[in-house]
């Protein structure tokens, strides 16, 4: 299971009521798109709208409309006044809706409008100087509490996120491997760490699977469409034979490998005259991976480089993808 899944389900399963905060519209410049969202209960969050003042606005509001206490002790407040100590303008009223309030706050022309009913609130919100932000845009925050019939929606939501997620293969759990596992899984994608050696998946992150075989070169063919593969075993041998499957991949969003200019000199040689390789083949391969203009060996270093580069891929590729068929239909 992914681990957002399983980190989801754990928040939803604590003890205590909890708030969908979400971004229902967005307006030139702003830090999260809609659809973006986060949970809040009495004591902690999960997920961000971005943070900043409107995410502490949110957090804030979200606190006083599950928890009674907490709307009881923000009614006593003095007026400018919100939770844990954030200020805001003196408020005017608003046009009311039945059941409910309304709040605009002051914004150099540009009102930010908070209405609260029986079971939600909407936060209208433009983001300048006036909440302490500079993004220039305006975001309209939905808040409302979790019922059964939600929790199970943002479940079924985050499955189906899960399931879609792109793939990326990594070949090796060596010093660099193991630091690049590390940096894979913090990222929106389904890490897969394939080894020859038992004992090379060992101290792997949770959230990546791992997988133990003789033939890691039949995971390339296995992989979905659209993976990516970073290739960085302890064997030269072995490196080329996994590098050479996954370029005859067309449908591949990344090819890298560790290695040197003679490393990948040597490599187009076999890859040309013994493993039936093209040149434009060979010119989708990345090595060495995560480029060469940081000056520095260091396996944390060469990850985090390497990691934004497959993500950069993964994103573009996406891209490419989504606008094949609207070019098609142009065409």
């Amino acid at each position: 299971m992914n681990s957002n899944v399983q980190s989801l389900k754990a928040f939803l399963g604590q003890t205590g009521r909890v708030a969908l905060v979400e971004v229902a519209a967005t307006k030139g410049s702003t830090p999260r798109e809609a659809g973006a969202f986060m949970l809040v209960s009495a004591s902690a969050i999960f997920g961000t709208i971005g943070g900043g003042q409107l995410e502490f606005m949110a957090i804030d509001k979200a606190r006083q409309l599950i928890s009674p206490l907490e709307g009881e002790m923000a009614a006593k407040r003095p007026e400018g006044v919100l939770s844990g100590g954030t200020t805001r303008a003196s408020s005017t009223a608003a046009a009311t809706p039945p059941g409910g309030s309304a709040t605009t706050l002051p914004s150099r022309g540009r009102e930010a409008r908070i209405e609260v009913d029986e079971v939600c609130a909407t936060l209208d919100v433009p983001l300048g100087p006036e909440i302490g932000q500079c993004c220039g845009g305006r975001v309209e925050v939905l808040i409302r509490p979790v019922d059964a019939a939600l929790e199970q929606e943002l479940i079924a939501k985050a499955e189906a996120e899960a399931a879609y997620l792109p793939h990326v293969y990594l070949f090796g759990g060596g010093h660099v491997g193991q630091a690049l596992a590390a940096s894979l899984s913090l990222l929106p994608i389904h890490a897969v760490v394939v080894e020859t050696r038992a004992d090379a998946l060992e101290g792997m992150p949770e959230t990546v699977e791992t997988r133990l075989t003789p033939m890691p070169e039949s995971a390339v063919r296995e992989a979905p469409a659209g993976s990516a593969f970073a290739i960085l075993t302890h064997d030269h041998a072995l490196d080329f034979l996994i590098v050479a499957e996954a370029l005859k991949r067309e449908d591949a969003a990344y090819v890298g490998m560790i290695g040197s200019k003679t490393k990948k000199a040597t490599f187009k040689s076999w890859f040309l005259k013994s493993a039936e390789g093209s040149e434009t083949q060979f010119n989708r391969l990345i090595s060495p991976i995560g480029g060469n203009a940081v000056k520095d060996k260091r396996p944390p270093v060469i990850a985090a480089l390497a990691a934004a580069e497959i993500m950069t891929a993964l994103v573009s590729h996406a891209a490419e993808a989504s606008a094949a068929p609207e070019k098609a239909m142009a065409g």
